[in-house]
């Protein structure tokens, strides 16, 4: 599966900071690189969701 790499640089994270995103081709999941939170993708299609998101650690190590 891969997404466009187009549509990778407009992508960002739903929370209010809206940091990029990096995608996991293998995992299937988007990273958000500055809270961590971790968005599914199904179907090709991004789920940013931020109730359907994984917690992920933030810059400093502290969960978000």
């Amino acid at each position: 599966m891969a997404l466009d790499p187009q549509l990778l640089e407009i992508l960002a994270c739903p929370d209010t900071h809206h940091a990029p995103l990096e995608f996991d081709a293998a995992a299937s999941t988007l990273t958000c690189t500055e809270c961590g939170r971790v968005f599914p993708v199904r179907d090709d299609i991004p789920v940013l969701l931020l109730d359907e998101a994984l917690p992920g650690s933030g810059p400093k190590g502290e969960v978000a």
